[in-house]
């Protein structure tokens, strides 16, 4: 076993050679290390990052092992963690002056999830300020003169690079699905709810998703199963029995799908090369996929998407603007105004109209579709990093709720990136990476 190139490995490989004494957390969790030294001076993908820390918690998981006590399903795995989860023994800063040095009393829900499957905290990933637009010190792996996207720019780089199998994102607009793209990794989105976010900085409940990063679909349908389940501190979820994300991603479909090619109004958006890739991506599934209009009431989501968003935000971050708003950025700042400025009516209005949108998705899967085919963004990576892209491709699907995966699928002549995303109906979310799975062989082998 090649030690040097143990950064490599899956996350399900890994934990296989784990539980099977082949190699050890420690290896593993050195070689993550060795690959950071290694890059991260160029990508900067980790906001807070302690090499000691993270062997001795490995050293831990390999003590455990040998004693022959009961291993997790990611026990020994490296994980990154978006500085946005709430970690006790880390910071938690939300790429955000205003809170540097803050340090929780206890973890998130979903880190604990982690550490309760065996998981090795490596670190915290760099976010955008407070998960919105402002760009963090992140570079794009592919080409450090481009946005890696956000807001989950050092999920998705660290992923990228290889620094380390999985990471936590999150998602309030378009901040895993883009980033994904972008750096050209696997990005999911699951269903609303689905994932407990008690502990992540709280942007919008109607909209915020946890959202996970990795470099095979193997990867995040393990990494969903462990994170899936019921909390009460989050009211949008609920009690339900497990969902065997492994088994359920591995299978053939009992039918090749079928897909719905939507455009979205903001077609005009995509560059000349992602239109071809696309057009191209549609010729080779044949009879499979069908170009689809979107009904005319989805055309104001974008608008319902803001009004919601921006009004939850600027009552969430009420202290942040009552105390620090000259040091917060200037997007920052006018989102929070205008959310500051809308009224009660606008607001429940936005809200009545989710409802009716999703029903008419489910009844556009029901009657014909596996999942919809769309871009993850208008192009790839754009240059430069005062952007972080245009998010205009995730929306409706946020809003709605709906299971989404990025599938880097594509690439550019430049060599960059170009990202697919497919979503599916909503609790859908293991039969969407089956779905995946199936597109991404089916772009393989022709």
């Amino acid at each position: 076993m090649d030690l040097t190139s143990l950064h490599l490995l899956s996350a399900a490989e890994a934990a296989r050679m784990i539980r099977d004494g082949v190699i050890s957390s420690e290896q593993l969790v050195e070689a993550c290390l060795a690959r950071v030294r290694e890059l991260d001076r160029d990508v900067q993908a980790w906001a807070f990052l302690d090499p000691e820390y993270a062997i001795e918690q490995a050293r831990a998981a390999d003590g455990w092992r040998l004693q022959g006590r009961p291993n997790g399903p990611l026990h020994g795995i490296p994980v990154g963690i978006k500085d946005i989860f709430d970690t006790a023994d880390m910071p938690t800063q939300y790429g955000s002056v205003l809170h540097a040095g803050r340090t929780p009393s206890s973890d998130a829900t979903a880190v604990a999830m982690l550490r309760h499957a065996g998981a090795i905290i490596l670190g915290k990933t760099v976010t955008t300020e407070f998960a919105t637009y402002a760009p963090g010190k992140t570079r794009n792996p592919h080409n450090p003169e481009h946005t890696p996207g956000g807001s989950s720019s050092g999920s998705a780089a660290a992923v990228a690079s290889a620094m380390v199998p999985l990471a936590l994102g999150s998602q309030t607009n378009g901040s895993t699905i883009r980033p994904a793209a972008f750096c050209g990794v696997l990005g999911f989105k699951p269903t609303h709810g689905l994932i407990p976010r008690h502990g992540m900085l709280r942007l919008s409940r109607t909209l915020d998703h946890v959202g996970l990063f990795a470099r095979t679909i193997d990867d995040i349908a393990l990494l969903a199963e462990q994170l899936v389940g019921f909390d009460e501190r989050d009211p949008d979820t609920r009690p339900g029995a497990r969902i065997p994300f492994v088994e359920i991603a591995a299978e053939e479909p009992p039918l090749p799908p079928m897909f719905a090619f939507v455009k979205t109004p903001h077609w005009e958006r995509t560059d000349t090369e992602t239109k071809e890739a696309f057009a191209e991506l549609v010729e080779l599934l044949g009879e499979r996929v069908e170009e689809i209009d979107l009904f005319p009431s989805a055309r104001e989501a974008w608008d319902w998407h803001r009004t919601i968003m921006e009004a939850e935000m600027a009552a969430n971050l009420t202290w942040e603007w009552g105390q620090g708003r000259d040091r917060l950025s200037e997007s920052l700042r006018a989102q929070l105004e205008r959310g500051r400025n809308l009224s009660a009516f606008e607001y429940q209005r936005a809200l009545a109209r989710i409802h009716p949108l999703h029903e008419s998705f489910l009844e556009l899967f029901e009657q014909r579709y596996d999942a919809i085919l769309t871009p993850a963004a208008s192009g790839t990576a754009p240059r430069g990093l005062a952007s972080t892209g245009d998010p205009s491709f995730c929306t409706l699907w946020t809003l709605c709720g709906m299971p989404a995966l990025s599938v880097p699928l594509l690439e550019s002549a430049s060599h960059l990136p170009l990202g697919v995303q497919l979503v599916g109906p909503r609790a859908g979310d293991a039969r969407l990476l089956r779905t995946a799975r199936w597109l991404a062989a089916r772009v393989a082998t022709t």
